[in-house]
């Protein structure tokens, strides 16, 4: 397996085809993003299946992929309607997900993206507070 996998595997995921995830991670996959760490397939699936029961949709645009050896590098857009974020309308969030293979499949990955981005800018009262802090910040 390479990178190439992983990425075609996510550019189609959807609650139809979670299944395709047994492809690519090893049992002993370690995962880990902004608000998570997952230890082992058990974890990780319950994760995925629990994630796209509360979304409306959650995709991925694939913008760029690399590998050198057993590591490599995904850089994504993630396309996510979620009922409770931004009254159900599209939230786009870049991110990017750093891989690492054993025996053919992934062993580690650790997504990096701005939370901030993705969930507390979407929220009702919060979100207006953090835009004006970027704003002061000359980030927005």
């Amino acid at each position: 397996m390479n990178i190439d996998t992983v990425a075609d595997v996510y550019q189609s995921l959807s609650k139809d085809t979670l299944h395709s995830l047994t492809r690519i991670y090893h049992q002993d996959v370690i995962f880990e993003d902004s608000a998570h760490k997952l230890n082992g397939w058990a974890e990780l699936s319950s994760y995925f299946d629990n994630l796209y029961q509360n979304v409306i949709d959650c995709r991925f645009d694939i913008l760029s992929k690399h590998q050198a050896g057993d590591a490599g590098f995904i850089i994504w857009t993630m396309r996510l309607r979620h009922p409770k974020l931004k009254g159900g309308s599209e939230v786009a969030v870049q991110g990017i997900s750093h891989l690492e293979f054993r025996d053919g499949k992934v062993i580690h990955h650790r997504d990096y993206f701005d939370m901030g981005e993705m969930l507390y800018e979407n929220l009702p009262v919060l979100g207006s507070v953090i835009k004006t802090i970027k704003k002061r910040l000359g980030q927005s």
